[in-house]
């Protein structure tokens, strides 16, 4: 499924948040977006999600204006922070919550849960411990299992890499592929990790002061010069 960015505008007070003309994410590709801090990333998300009104402008997914209709959110799948969790339920009642918002049977949640046991690597369902009280990596790790759990037609990242050690870094990167190449999703994810986001982004886009300055395909690694270029990396 894709998603249509047509003349979006944002602002808070003076500073203009977001401000895209035209854009467009078609079905099946995977979509990084950079920027330094500021650039427009999370607001950009949160006005696709619906989560802020724009000021001029809409989005739609499918074809299906997001700020008119909620049908878009059966097939979409997102995790932007912390917030999106429901810090007093333990990990297990939390996804269970989550299925059954999908209309998702236990059986169902069950063995969809089993595809993450290595990313959650023992330390999440055996515990009996609140959401609240676990580590940002692993709460980090709930938030990406709740997302996928319904096996989303479009899934959406702010900073999936935070907060994960090296080998869950590892872990999400083919788990992103793989659910692309095999279900032809569409997955958009922001990112500071430039090697991450080059890796497995077929397309980059690149914010700044909440526009779109640049649009890159990347084929093997092809946009990695110009994304070091822009943000002056040195060795």
């Amino acid at each position: 499924m894709n998603i249509t960015i047509n003349h979006l505008q944002k602002a808070f007070g003076r500073k203009i948040a977001v401000d895209i003309e035209n854009y467009f994410i078609p079905k099946g590709e995977i979509v990084g977006l950079v920027g330094n801090n500021g650039a427009g990333k999370t607001t950009l998300f949160r006005l696709i999600l619906d989560l802020l009104k724009a000021d001029q402008g809409y989005v739609e997914i499918a074809g299906i204006r997001v700020s008119q209709s909620e049908e878009w959110k059966k097939f979409v799948g997102a995790y932007i922070d912390n917030s999106f969790l429901i810090n007093y339920l333990t990990p297990t009642e939390f996804f269970y919550f989550v299925g059954r918002m999908y209309g998702l049977n236990k059986e169902y949640i069950d063995k969809r849960l089993k595809l993450f046991e290595r990313f959650m690597n023992g330390e999440i369902l055996d515990e009996k411990k609140l959401i609240r009280n676990f580590s940002a990596g692993n709460q980090q790790k709930i938030g990406i299992i709740a997302a996928m759990l319904h096996q989303p037609a479009i899934l959406i990242l702010d900073e999936p890499f935070n907060f994960l050690d090296p080998s869950s870094q590892s872990f999400i990167k083919h788990l992103l592929q793989n659910y692309n190449k095999e279900t032809g999703a569409t997955i958009l994810i922001s990112s500071h990790n430039l090697n991450h986001t080059t890796d497995i982004c077929h397309r980059i886009a690149l914010l700044e002061n909440g526009r779109i300055i640049s649009d890159l395909i990347n084929e093997d690694h092809s946009a990695e010069q110009e994304l070091e270029n822009y943000f002056n990396i040195k060795e």
